[in-house]
């Protein structure tokens, strides 16, 4: 499945499961509103990634205020880079 469909079917308004494929991991991101994508466990991985993962860290350290992680970035950016990274 491509990371847009994977996005896509995230965002999706219809379905408010809180279902994550095997190999994918839950995140919510953003700025003020946050906004739930399902993404592929590899990005972990990705020194990109990893500087997302600290940001979120500095900022809320081991308490995510959304239950789930949450990386305080740009949604446009972070789509940006999830779109680079699934084409690597």
């Amino acid at each position: 499945m491509a990371i847009c469909q994977i996005l896509r079917r995230s965002l999706s308004s219809e379905r408010k499961s809180t279902e994550v494929p095997k190999g994918h991991l839950a995140v919510y991101v953003g700025e003020s509103e946050k906004k739930r994508f399902v993404i592929p466990l590899s990005y972990l991985n990705h020194p990109s990634f990893q500087d997302l993962l600290c940001r979120a860290e500095e900022e809320f350290g081991f308490h995510h205020p959304m239950g789930g992680l949450t990386i305080p970035c740009n949604e446009d950016l972070f789509v940006d880079l999830t779109y680079h990274l699934s084409r690597t």
